[in-house]
């Protein structure tokens, strides 16, 4: 039952990826023929390789992460508060900054990590990026020879699911049904590769990835029945 889990013993997260090259004319004979080949299902007859660059983002073979947000929860008697805070930058600062986060302040068992979608998408991804790069996996990352139960993650898509494996549901179709403000703001995930390289505003991707880490908690806080997050209860750090 989600609501036994104590909220302070849950870290939300969120990433925003891009192609690891700005142009498919970056990339090496070699990636280019990698690149036809893994995305020839997906594109069909609709795309060329080079025209299908632009999702190159959510391959982690292909993509990279440049902002990562994260949020908890701080409960002092009736005073509730929301932490969140970003990486971004150098990806491997990133995941560095972020394998600290967990090393120093979620390793224990009763930590969990929280994401829509973050079981097929983020987590992966993230661990993915870390053997790229030799960065250490952390233990709430690596999952190999755990048991199902064993894992220390959950996700807001699967909670919403209800056992439905073939349903999905955006997170911010999830935030308009539940009646909580928008999570989005003036860009959404297919334009986060052009507000990098073009418009080279980290900022505001920086903001966009935070409002959705906010969204998360606040579709958990729905789950569990209770009330969501004012704004002033919200801190930004």
């Amino acid at each position: 039952m989600i609501q036994k889990i104590p909220l302070a013993n849950i870290l939300f997260l969120d990433i925003e990826t891009v192609p690891e090259e700005e142009h498919y004319q970056n990339l090496d004979d070699e990636f280019k023929s990698l690149w036809e080949q893994k995305t020839q299902y997906q594109r069909r007859d609709e795309f060329t390789p080079e025209g299908f660059y632009e999702r190159a983002g959510i391959w982690a073979e292909f993509g990279k992460i440049v902002c990562m947000s994260v949020g908890y929860f701080t409960l002092k008697g009736d005073i509730r508060h929301f932490r969140v805070t970003s990486f971004f930058g150098d990806e491997v600062q990133i995941l560095k900054d972020f394998s600290n986060l967990l090393s120093n302040h979620f390793s224990g068992p009763q930590h969990l990590l929280c994401g829509h979608n973050a079981k097929e998408f983020d987590i992966p991804f993230i661990a993915r990026r870390m053997i790229i790069h030799q960065i250490p996996i952390p233990d709430k990352l690596n999952l190999f020879g755990k048991k199902p139960w064993e894992i220390p993650h959950l996700d807001t898509l699967e909670l919403w699911k209800f056992g439905d494996y073939k349903h999905f549901t955006s997170l911010k179709l999830l935030t308009k049904i539940l009646g909580i403000p928008s999570s989005k703001g003036d860009i959404d995930g297919s334009q986060v590769g052009h507000v990098y390289y073009v418009e080279k505003d980290i900022d505001r991707i920086v903001t966009y990835c935070e409002k959705d880490v906010v969204a998360t908690a606040q579709v958990f806080l729905r789950l569990r029945r209770e009330d969501l997050l004012d704004d002033d209860e919200i801190l930004h750090i």
